[in-house]
C-alpha cells in the first residue's frame, strides 16, 4: 500500500470512529484493595496540574508508590513533572502502533521520575474526534496493559473539571474512583466548576454510586475567603491553602517542582500528601445558581444590576414598524 493510500485509510477510521457514539463502557475488574484511586478536577487554568505534579512528588518522597495519570488534553500535569518535557500520549502512540501493526508496551506510554510513574492519556486532534471518546479509549487500554494488577498505594487521575460528562466524568459514572478532591479558588468561575462536580457527586450517588468528594484544594487564595465559606457551604473539608505567591507563580512557569521535602513549600505539600491520603469520601451539598452568587459581594458579581426586557421593536432595530391590529374595533352605536 503506498503512504497516500495508508493515509486515505487512516482517515477514514478516523472519521469511522468520529461518527459513532460515545459509550460510558468501559471495561472494569478489580482493583487490589489497597490502592486509592483518587480523581482531581479543577477549572482549566487554576493550578490542578500545579498541584497534583507536586502532590505526587511529595507522596513519592515519604515512601508512596504514586502513579499519576494526566486525563486533560493539554497535558500540564506530566510536562509540569518532566521539567516541560511532553511525554508520548497514549492516544497518539496507540493510533501509530496501530497503524504500523504493533502493540503498545508499558515502555511506550509510563515513564519516571524520582519514584513517581506518569503517563498522558492524551486527546484527539482538532476537529477530529471527541475528547471525551479519547478517555474513554486511553482507559481501555490500560486495561489491556494490565491496569489492575498494578501496585501502587495511590493512582491520580487529572481531570478537565469544565466538562464533566461523557469520558470526563467516568471516575464519577462508573465508580472508578474512591473519592474525588476539587482544586478551586476564589473566583466565580471555579467555583462555579467545583460545585458542578458535587452536583456530578451528588447525582451518581442517588443513583447507587460510591464516590465521594475528599475535600477542597484552595490554590492562589488571595484571603478574601469565597472558597473557604463554599467548602463550609458545600459541607466538604478544605485539604489544603496554597497561597498566591510569586514564588509559586513563577517556578510552576518555569515547570518546576516545588513540593519537595526541605524546602519553603515542602511542609505544605507534605500536609496536602497526608490529608489526601486519610481524608474519606463524603457526600457534598451542592449549592444552588442564587447560592452560589450568595459567596460573593453584589459588586462583584453584578448581582446589584436590574435587568431591562428588551422589546420586539429593540430587536427589529431600523426595521421596526407598527403591527396592523387584528382587533375588531366597532363604532359606537
Amino acid at each position: 500500500m503506498t503512504d497516500a493510500a495508508e493515509l486515505k485509510a487512516f482517515d477514514q477510521r478516523l472519521r469511522d470512529e468520529a461518527a459513532e457514539e460515545p459509550t460510558l463502557e468501559v471495561p472494569q475488574g478489580e482493583p487490589k484493595k489497597k490502592t486509592q484511586v483518587i480523581a482531581i478536577y479543577g477549572k482549566g487554568g487554576i493550578g490542578k496540574s500545579f498541584t497534583l505534579a507536586n502532590l505526587s512528588y511529595m507522596m513519592a518522597q515519604i515512601g508512596k508508590r504514586v502513579l499519576l495519570i494526566g486525563c486533560d488534553p493539554k497535558s500540564d500535569t506530566t510536562s509540569l513533572l518532566f521539567g516541560g518535557k511532553a511525554c508520548p500520549t497514549i492516544i497518539e502512540t496507540s493510533a501509530r502502533k496501530k497503524l504500523a501493526g504493533e502493540e503498545v508496551q508499558i515502555g511506550d506510554v509510563c515513564f519516571k521520575r524520582d519514584g513517581v510513574f506518569a503517563m498522558e492519556l492524551g486527546g484527539p486532534e482538532v476537529g477530529r474526534g471527541c475528547g471525551g471518546r479519547g478517555i474513554i479509549h486511553g482507559f481501555e487500554l490500560l486495561e489491556k496493559l494490565g491496569f489492575h494488577d498494578w501496585d501502587f498505594d495511590y493512582v491520580l487521575l487529572d481531570f478537565l473539571g469544565d466538562v464533566v460528562c461523557g469520558g470526563f466524568g467516568l471516575p464519577i459514572a462508573r465508580d472508578m474512583a474512591q473519592k474525588v478532591i476539587l482544586v478551586g479558588s476564589n473566583d466565580l468561575q471555579s467555583l462555579y466548576v467545583t460545585n458542578n462536580v458535587c452536583s456530578a457527586v451528588e447525582y451518581f450517588r442517588k443513583l447507587g454510586g460510591n464516590v465521594g468528594v475528599a475535600g477542597l484544594v484552595i490554590n492562589k487564595d488571595d484571603g478574601t475567603g469565597e472558597a473557604k465559606a463554599f467548602a463550609e457551604a458545600a459541607d466538604i473539608p478544605i485539604l489544603a491553602t496554597i497561597p498566591a505567591d510569586e514564588d509559586l507563580r513563577r517556578k510552576s512557569a518555569n515547570y518546576q517542582i516545588v513540593g519537595i521535602p526541605g524546602t519553603q513549600w515542602g511542609p505544605l505539600f507534605e500536609g496536602l500528601a497526608h490529608a489526601v491520603g486519610e481524608a474519606p469520601p463524603i457526600r457534598p451539598k451542592p449549592l444552588s445558581q442564587d447560592g452560589l452568587l450568595d459567596l460573593f459581594t453584589p459588586e462583584a458579581i453584578g448581582a446589584d444590576f436590574k435587568l431591562e426586557p428588551a422589546t420586539d421593536a429593540d430587536m427589529r432595530g431600523k426595521n421596526a414598524a407598527a403591527k396592523k391590529s387584528l382587533e375588531v374595533i366597532y363604532d359606537d352605536a
